[in-house]
């Protein structure tokens, strides 16, 4: 399935001039870059695009410099194998990125999922720095459910009919504010609702989701977690439904050096609502991990 169009679906995405595409072998990623300093990567989790760093981006930009891709079948990056959407390999496509363009980051800040990654990118890509997990996916399914849901991830993923099935619902469930209220009980601005409903209604962009999930390892990521040594603070949003802020504590006493910073009353897209919050928390940690 084709990528979201840039020439047409893009007109009304978030910080538009500071966007490029970057070739890496077959991929084509969209990227955002903007301000000056030590650089920070950000990685938005399942689902998503740079646009859920509209707010944040900005204002780290103010002493950074921020680069911000589209995750591989993920909105405007194209040209990634639908299989090659493990864990592990995630890490890779983006390691693979960053030497292209000759960036090593001093932090890694990711969204959910991006939090794995980040992860995964101080286990096997040497990245030392400190790693800032925003509503972080860290913590596998419990029991069963571990197994059960890659499966029924990947048995939807290889039904070429289901991408196009879930986009077309979304109106059928109350439309995408209703949809993300309660996936996530965050409320975010008019701008936001409308690169998620563009998303959503994509049949692609579904599909990249659904292979993300359908090949996602959270119990190989949990069994090495103890061996990370990189700073790590974990910011949650007390309101979150899809990763409970136990989940969050589970993950902060798994890792060696985490702390956990509570947001009372965000949901999921904590970052997205309230990112003046979420700028401060940051700039105060990597203040004391220089």
């Amino acid at each position: 399935m084709s990528a979201l169009d840039w020439d047409r679906e893009g007109l009304i995405w978030p910080h538009r001039e500071a966007s490029s595409f970057v070739t890496v072998g077959r991929a084509r990623w969209h990227v955002q870059r903007m301000g000056s300093g030590p650089p920070l990567l950000l990685l938005h989790g399942t689902g998503a695009s740079v646009h859920s760093w509209r707010g944040l981006m900005p204002l780290l930009a103010q002493n950074h410099t921020v680069i911000a891709p589209d995750l591989p079948r993920h909105a405007f990056t194209t040209g990634h194998d639908a299989y090659a959407m493990s864990l592990p390999a995630m890490g890779r496509e983006i390691a693979g990125l960053l030497s292209e363009l000759c960036i090593q980051p001093k932090a890694i800040i990711g969204h959910s999922a991006g939090a794995a990654i980040a992860l995964q990118m101080a286990l096997d890509h040497g990245f030392a720095g400190p790693v800032i997990g925003l509503n972080s996916a860290l913590r596998p399914f419990p029991g069963p459910f571990a197994q059960i849901f890659p499966a029924v991830a990947k048995a939807l993923f290889i039904n070429p009919l289901v991408p196009r099935i879930f986009t077309g619902s979304i109106d059928l469930v109350g439309g995408t504010e209703r949809f993300l209220w309660r996936s996530t009980h965050s409320r975010i601005d008019a701008e936001g609702l409308a690169c998620y409903r563009t998303l959503l209604k994509h049949p692609g962009h579904a599909g990249g989701a659904l292979a993300m999930m359908a090949n996602w390892d959270l119990p190989g990521l949990r069994s090495r977690m103890g061996t990370v040594r990189n700073p790590v603070l974990l910011v949650h949003g007390t309101k979150d439904p899809a990763i409970p802020l136990e989940w969050a504590k589970d993950a902060a006493r798994w890792l060696a050096d985490a702390r956990l910073d509570e947001l009372a009353g965000l949901g999921h897209l904590a970052h997205e609502e309230a990112p003046e919050k979420v700028a401060r928390l940051i700039a105060d940690y990597l203040a004391e991990h220089k």
